[in-house]
């Protein structure tokens, strides 16, 4: 007989936050279930009786503390679901807030990364529950990474785990300035949104790859997209891109061996 799959639901109106974290977690073993408003998060919670909820605080139609509220009032706080509030600020009043309505714990959206919160969830199911420190990447390494994308959420996460992998990091928010720091910085690596404001980056690739200076025409490019037409991956490919990922299919583990297969591939 086989055992039984834990269930967790996550309350969440960002889709991109939604597909990384049930990625992870469904990786992990896990059955996973998602809302994307408190109204419908309580409605699945009725429905499925989960093991643990992920529960963001701002939403449409009813938000995370009014979901909280009507799970102490309905379970009271010693016998609620298990919940771990995914917060955008952090701030003391909001955690004391959120603690006093019966959250188990708290993840800071622009701190966390994906391993991060499944060593919470485990450490709150009572599993046993591990993080990756630094030592577990390579000390030695100095590659340069540059992020062009302006989703915010994203590009703080890839810049979090980035630089727990001991990778330097910069980042760009739109066309004009990605073009600029890559010449002006020429990174190792560059991790490149498609649609940007003011250059989209399709003409960043192209302009890359005119440049006169072979230490920027060279400089590998790994495009980000939520575009996945077939025709879309074949510019791409037909402009220089030397990779191409799909946002909403890949996991942030796998564009960091993406980034070291591309660097093993240019050298």
């Amino acid at each position: 007989m086989t055992s039984k799959k834990i269930k967790i639901i996550i309350i969440e109106d960002e889709e991109l936050l939604v597909d990384v974290l049930s990625k992870k977690l469904e990786q992990a073993g896990y059955e996973v279930f998602s809302a994307g408003d408190g109204q419908e998060g309580l409605e699945k919670i009725e429905k499925l009786s989960p093991d643990l909820i992920l529960l963001d605080i701002v939403m449409p139609k009813m938000d995370g503390y009014e979901v909280l509220s009507a799970l102490k009032e309905k379970y009271g706080v010693e016998k609620m679901i298990p919940v771990i509030i995914i917060s955008n600020s952090g701030q003391p009043v909001e955690l004391d807030k959120v603690k006093s309505l019966g959250a188990k714990d708290y993840l800071i959206k622009a701190q966390f990364t994906p391993e991060e919160v499944l060593s919470k969830v485990k450490k709150v199911l009572g599993q046993s529950a591990s993080v990756p420190t630094d030592e577990d990447g390579d000390s030695s390494n100095s590659i340069s990474i540059l992020i062009i994308e302006d989703d915010q959420f994203l590009r703080d996460l890839l810049s979090t785990k980035l630089r727990k992998e001991n990778f330097e990091v910069q980042s760009a928010i739109d066309g004009p300035g990605g073009i600029e720091k890559i010449i002006k910085e020429k990174p190792d690596v560059v991790l490149l949104d498609i649609i940007l404001p003011g250059i989209d980056g399709f003409e960043i690739l192209t302009r890359v790859r005119s440049n006169s200076d072979k230490a920027i025409s060279d400089i590998p490019i790994i495009l980000l997209s939520n575009l996945g037409q077939e025709a879309d991956v074949e510019k791409g490919k037909k402009l220089g891109a030397n990779d191409y990922l799909i946002k909403s299919n890949f996991t942030i583990d796998e564009i960091i061996d993406k980034i070291r297969s591309t660097l093993s591939e240019a050298a």
